[in-house]
């Protein structure tokens, strides 16, 4: 699992609890390829396959609080979505998702 805590990847916000839906899973055992390796990207808000708009929003997302997406391609073409929802009252994000497009 990622150290959000570490210096290293400095990331710029928590993730909350990692989950990820069956065709996430199966899409990443597919490639052999790891969460981690998408997750530790989201947390430095890499691009990825998001568009320019998207990208600001996910930049502004650090300040209002609003849901973070990113947008990602697995070694074996497939895109891969995370979401880490919205900041609650108390500036806490409660989960992050993996999970294919056709999943939301």
């Amino acid at each position: 699992m990622i150290n959000q805590n570490s210096k290293a990847t400095s990331p710029k916000f928590k993730l909350g609890t990692v989950v990820a839906t069956p065709g996430a899973l199966d899409a990443l055992e597919q490639s052999g390829q790891s969460p981690n390796e998408f997750l530790k990207r989201h947390l430095q808000l890499e691009q990825g396959d998001l568009c320019a708009e998207d990208h600001e929003l996910n930049t502004e997302s650090l300040k209002d609080g609003s849901r973070i997406l990113s947008a990602y391609k697995t070694s074996k073409g497939v895109k891969i979505w995370i979401i880490t929802e919205a900041e609650d009252g108390n500036g806490h994000r409660s989960a992050t998702t993996l999970l294919l497009p056709e999943e939301y």
